[in-house]
This record gives C-alpha cells, structure tokens and sequence, in this order.
C-alpha cells in the first residue's frame, strides 16, 4: 500500500506548516489546486499526507517534513487506527533493538517484500521476549483489531476476550490444552498442570489459589503479511526515527507520548513521580505484578534486578500490548503480559510475587461481585458490589508471597466508606494493610481529590503489637499545575515509611506521620482517613511567625504603592506603521518556537498555567529524548489558548526551564527588537482580540498575527521601561495577595489551635 493511504487532518496539516488553523482554512479556500478530502467528515475533513506534503513543497510552504511529525503524522491517520499502528511500530522497533542486522534483511526492497518477511523476523523475537511460539500462535482468536483497540475510547474493564489459558510464566496455551509436568516451553519456563475446569491445586500451605484463567488473550501477537502491509511506510519512517533518537527506545516513547497526549480522555495515567514513590515503597523486587498495568508506568518505575520477572494484566488490549513492548525495549527482564478481566480472569493465579503494584479502576460496580462470591481471594472477608478497590486489595495479596509487599492507589473514600470497615478491620487485625498515606492534591487524576496510597505485606506471622502507619503529604501541595512538591513528598514519605519497616513503631511527626496502635481504629467506623488521626502541625513559633508575615505584607503593599504607575496624561491615538510577528520570524528579527511534547526529569517545566500566574516553572512533561525547548533570560513567552491577553519576560530565576505545551517563544534578535516592548505591546486587549480564532469550547491565539508597531529601537526601549515598571508593580501585587492569603489563614488556624490569643 502506498504512502498516501495515511491521511492526515487540518491540525495535522498546520502542524506541519507551523501555521494556525485558520491559514489552512483560508489555502483551501483561495487555492484551487489544494489536494481534495479523502475522508474524514465535512465539518472535520481528512487529506492525504502525501498530496499535503507536495503541495505544500509546490508552494513553497515546505521545505520538508520534519521526521519526527512525518512518522507521527503516519501514526496519526493509519487506516487501521492509530492504536494498530503503534503496536506495529512498537513490535519493529524491538526487532530493531534486539536483532538489528535483521531488520536491514527484512526491510531491503519492497513494501510487499517487507509485509512478506516481517512475521517471520517478528516471531524470532516476540516470541523469546513474550512466550512461546506455539501459544502465541494458537491465538487465532487475537487479530490486529482484537489484540489492539481502535482508535475508540480506552477504558479499563472493556476488551475482546477468547477463552486462552495461560500458565505461571506467562505463556498462553491453545484452549483445552494441557502441558505435562515438568515440560519447558520454548521460552524457557516451566509448565504446571492446568485442569482446564477444576481449580487448580494448593502449591503450599496457606496459598490462595483461583481457578484456571479463561477469558485472557496475549498482549502482543505476531502480526500477518496482510495486516503488516498498510504499516509498511510507518515501520521504515520509525525505523529512521530510532537512529535519529538514538535508540528504539527513545523512537517508541515519543510516538506513544504524542498518542497519550492527543488522546487525554482515553487514558488515566499515572505520572511517573507517583509510579516511583510507589516502586520505592514496595522495595527490591525480583518478581513483581501490575496486575491493571495502563501503559505501564508501575512496572516502569521497579528498579531493575537480575533475573527479574515482571507481569503485566490489564483487560483493555492495546494497554497490555504497549506495557509489554514498553517493558520490554527498557529491559532485559522476563516479560509477561496479557489482556483479560483480572478479576474474573486471572492471568497469573500461581504467580506469588516480591512486589504488586496496582492502579486500579476506581469505583466500578461492574467488577465481578455476583460471579466471584466464592473465590478463595476474599480471605479478608467478601467485598460489597460497592467496595471494587478493596476487591483488588485482596487480589494483590493472594499474589504476593509471605512478606511480599503491595502498594495500590486508592481513593479516598476506600479508607471510610461503611460497607468496607470488616474488610479494613480484618486486614487491620492480622497485620495485612502496613501504612496509609495520604497524597497531596492534583498527585493524579483525578487531580482535584487527595488519593491515598495503601501499604499492604502479606503476613508470614502474625505481629504481636500490631501498629498501622498513617501519613499525611497534604501539606507539599502547590498552587501550580505541575503538581505537588515531589522532592519532599518522597523524602517525608519514604522517610517516615523506612523508620516504621524497620521497628513497627514511629515517633509522631505531628501534621506528617504517626504509628497507631490497631486497637484505637478498630471502632464502629474502622475510619483510616490520616487526616482524622493526625493533628494539624502548629505554625512555627505561633503568633510570631503571623507577626513576621504581616510585616512582610506591609512592606510588600508599601512597595505596592510605590510602584502605582501614574495617571496617564491625555493624548490621542496613534496610528503606528504596523507589521506581524509572523513578518519579523520572517525577516529575521526573532526566532519562534513552541512548547514541545516530551522533556528530561531533571528539567522544570514552564507551563501556561505558571506564565499566567507569574509563578516558577511548576510542570512537568512526559519522560521522552526529545530535545525540549529551553528558555533564556530575554524570551518572550505567549501561552495560545484561553483568551487573555498575557506575555511574560524570561529572567534569570526562569532562564533554563524547558518550554511547556500550549505556549509560544520568541526570541527577538537584542540589536533590532527590545523584549519587554515586545511583550507590552502583545499584551495589547484590541491585539489579542484581533489575532485570535475561536472554537466551539476555547480560544486559541495566532500569535504569528499580533502586531508591533514599527519604531526606533531607542523608541522601543523607552516603552519598554514602562511595560517593564507595569510588570514590577502587577509582581507586587500578586505577591501581597499571596501573603495576604497566608495571614488570614495563619489567623484562623491560630485561633482555634489556641497558638494565638483573641486579644
């Protein structure tokens, strides 16, 4: 199949040209010669990328495609979905890191030639890394539109299933099917007996065991010629992509961090802080489950060990196929992973693992409750249809082995909720859930809820003065989007979380940790909410730490008032010579940038959120090689959506932080433009009104159409002082109202702690 059988949209199209979407509109309407839709629907057409690409060469427009958005844009509109389509990326690309000589075998000549090769590469790998040859096979059930979802909305229980097998290790056996005892699979595991009914046997005293799995798929299945061939022109351009990245690696976690990010609705992530948190807290691990992978940001975030094992489950398909190829291009590890319900349909019922950990679906009535009344999990007690998060707790115990350790995320409520407290009581008394902790907000989505963090180790003895530990980050929240503090989250958290491992006990931290005895919760309410049981902190030297902020607020409005520009005098408007930011890129006079998709830990993000606030740089963006884009002092920088009219000023503090989605950069050249009469001027109301475009929902600013009017540089730097003077003073302000904030708070918390007097 050709290339241009990958269409691609009029966002797509404007992405390519950097321009905004209103300038594709206009080229389809003043030229006639703009190629023609091919799909889509009339209100959201669809082109072909090929055509686009010649015509916007003809017209001068393009030079050429970048790589990076060419691959992207092939993704983007695969006929198959883009799901599909990074699935066959993902399975060439781990061809590419393990048998790269193969691959230039394979792909030398044609497309049809490639399509006819590529199964037979593929097997040599998939299967060593993923299970045996047979069984993958005997997958017949599993196509490209089973194995991965198209282009539809992704949740967490939905999915094709097919009655599959799979055993200990991973590997999926045609249905009916039994190995005998002691036989090794080409992936070098060890069969177990399976009754294709009956549950299976107990393996040692106190295990808990399922029945057999029988609604599971592999997550990663060898695509056919036929269904490989639309993919050819996409697995050559990511084959590119990987030398220029310097690693397939590095080529498939951008594609799939453009997927996530242009589908945000589909997925629930977990951000890779947390996952490390969580991976810290469950410990080394040789062995460990996510037993509702996602994308596999849990497993991600295990620190490798030799001879390691992980396991991976999660009923949408393309979830447990991503996982699978993620894990496996970031590591040696034996890597197993496969789609089903894992509640009904356990993939890995004789698995006992050092480590689960678990993001599960929250509040899910759906789970199992009328099917699974009697399964051997509910050693705690059997949970209420209400009560899924504490279904998953006990499944993630009976596959952990004695003195394994769990970490899951759970919603506040799980800690509270009537119809859960025997469960809690249970787990409680017998030394099961080890620590609760409380996040602080916008930790995960859902952002604007404080989620909590349970602790669980399977009891290999039962302790004799059991102690729970509660734990309360609240306090390390921030105002910004980029979430909490994570740096101090982990040092108290862990912290706090190490000293209780160790003694079973923990000095109180008053407002951060403290170790209950178990008999003062097991009341009516069995209640493990940490903020119920944890006092708040009292403020720092009480009345005088309130005295010190009011001093600063007086000197901060003092400053305020100050900086009070003064009234303006009478004048008429002028009527400058205008000209366009897009004309000064053009001529060169600045450089112009946008916020990219993919960045380094180590570097603070500036978000839109932070320019519209004035705040530090406070986001982050997802772990990716490719190279951000860096600010330095004397940027402008122009967030695009959202309507107002804001430009802010790169200084030094802010010099080095990574540029964020949704904003623009300019770089004016210092001999021919001043920065801050740049940026007064884009903050013009008319200005922004003029250069915007709306939507049915948003307004997204063309910010290649703001104006400047046409002066002197010395004329420039005259306003520029006095924009410069306006920023000063808006500074203040914002500062005093946040101080302002602090001491009423401070008051009231004071006043009813008894740390302040009313007189």
């Amino acid at each position: 199949m050709q290339d241009n059988a990958t269409e691609v949209t009029a966002a797509g199209i404007a992405r390519l040209a950097g321009v905004g979407r209103a300038a594709v509109s206009n080229w389809r309407r003043r030229h006639a010669d703009f190629p023609k839709p091919v799909g889509g629907t009339e209100t959201s057409p669809s082109f072909a990328l090929a055509e686009v690409e010649a015509w916007l060469r003809r017209q001068g427009k393009l030079a050429e495609v970048p790589l990076r958005e060419r691959v992207w844009q092939q993704l983007a509109g695969h006929p198959e979905g883009p799901v599909t389509a990074l699935t066959h990326a993902g399975c060439v690309l781990l061809l590419i890191h393990d048998r790269p000589t193969l691959w230039l075998e394979v792909s030398a000549g044609s497309d049809e030639r490639l399509a006819a090769m590529l199964p037979g590469a593929l097997e040599q790998v998939l299967a060593p890394r993923f299970g045996a040859t047979s069984a993958r096979r005997g997958a017949a059930a599993v196509n490209s539109r089973s194995a991965v979802n198209s282009p539809g909305a992704v949740n967490s229980r939905g999915g094709a299933r097919s009655r599959v097998a799979v055993n200990e290790r991973g590997s999926v056996n045609e249905p009916g099917s039994v190995n005998e005892p002691g036989s090794v699979n080409p992936s070098g595991a060890v069969n177990t007996p399976i009754a294709p009914t009956a549950p299976s046997a107990v393996n040692r005293p106190g295990a808990v065991n399922t029945p057999p799995p029988v609604n599971t798929t592999p997550a990663v299945h060898t695509p056919t010629g036929p269904e490989v061939l639309p993919s050819a022109p996409l697995l050559r351009g990511a084959a590119e992509l990987a030398a220029e990245m310097g690693g397939a690696r590095q080529a498939f976690e951008f594609l799939l961090g453009r997927h996530l990010d242009a589908n945000p609705r589909q997925y629930t992530l977990t951000p890779a802080e947390l996952a490390g948190l969580m991976a810290d807290l469950a410990g080394p691990a040789r062995t460990a489950l996510d037993p509702a992978c996602g994308t596999g940001a849990l497993l991600r975030a295990v620190a490798p060990r030799p001879e390691q094992e992980l396991y991976a489950q999660d009923t949408a398909p393309d979830l447990a196929a991503v996982t699978a190829l993620r894990l496996a291009l970031r590591t040696r590890a034996t890597v197993r992973a496969a789609a089903g319900d894992t509640l009904r349909a356990d993939a890995y019922p004789e698995l006992r693992a050092d480590a689960v950990l678990c993001h599960p679906p929250f509040n899910e009535r759906n789970w199992g409750h009328d099917e699974l009344a009697y399964d051997p999990r509910w050693e705690y007690g059997f949970p209420a249809r209400n009560e899924s998060e504490l279904a998953w707790v006990q499944h993630a115990l009976a596959r952990l082995k004695d003195g394994g350790t769990a970490v899951l995320l759970m919603p506040p409520a799980a800690a509270s909720r009537r119809s859960g407290r025997r469960i809690r009581a249970d787990l409680l008394r017998r030394g099961a859930l080890r620590a609760v902790v409380a996040l602080p907000v916008g930790a995960a989505p859902p952002y604007n809820i404080p989620l909590h963090l349970w602790v669980l180790r399977r009891p290999d003895k039962a302790p004799a003065q059991p102690e729970v530990l509660l734990a309360d980050a609240g306090q390390f929240a921030t105002e910004g989007r980029g979430g909490p503090d994570w740096r101090a989250v982990r040092e108290a958290v862990l912290d706090a979380w190490h000293a209780f491992d160790r003694t079973g006990t923990l000095d109180e931290r008053p407002g951060l940790a403290r170790a209950l005895p178990v008999i003062e919760l097991l009341d009516d309410d069995v209640d493990l909410a940490p903020a119920r049981h944890l006092p708040p902190p009292t403020a720092a030297d009480g009345a005088e730490e309130l005295t010190a902020v009011r001093e600063r607020l007086g000197e901060t409005l003092g400053l305020a008032a100050e900086l009070t520009p003064p009234p303006a005098a009478g004048a008429r408007p002028v009527r400058w010579p205008l000209t366009t930011v897009g004309e000064l890129a053009r001529g060169g006079a600045l450089v112009m940038r946008t916020g990219g998709n993919g960045g380094h830990a180590r570097v603070p993000v500036l978000t839109d959120h932070d320019v519209l606030a004035g705040t530090a740089p406070s986001g982050t963006l997802p772990e990716s090689d490719e190279e951000p884009v860096l600010t330095e002092p004397g940027d402008v920088v122009v967030p695009v959506l959202g309507g107002g009219s804001m430009a802010r000023v790169i200084d030094e503090a802010t010099g080095g932080a990574a540029l964020g989605r949704n904003l623009v950069l300019l770089r004016p050249d210092r001999t021919a433009l001043d920065s801050w009469f740049l940026a007064g001027f884009l903050r013009g109301t008319a200005n922004n009104r003029q250069a915007s475009s709306y939507a049915s929902t948003a307004t997204r600013l063309d910010v290649r159409r703001l104006q400047l009017p046409r002066l002197p540089l010395d004329e420039q730097r005259r306003y520029g002082a006095r924009f410069r003077a306006l920023d000063e003073f808006e500074r203040a302000l914002r500062h005093a109202n946040r101080l302002g904030d602090q001491l009423v708070r401070g008051m009231y918390d004071g006043l009813t702690d008894g740390t302040v007097a009313p007189d």
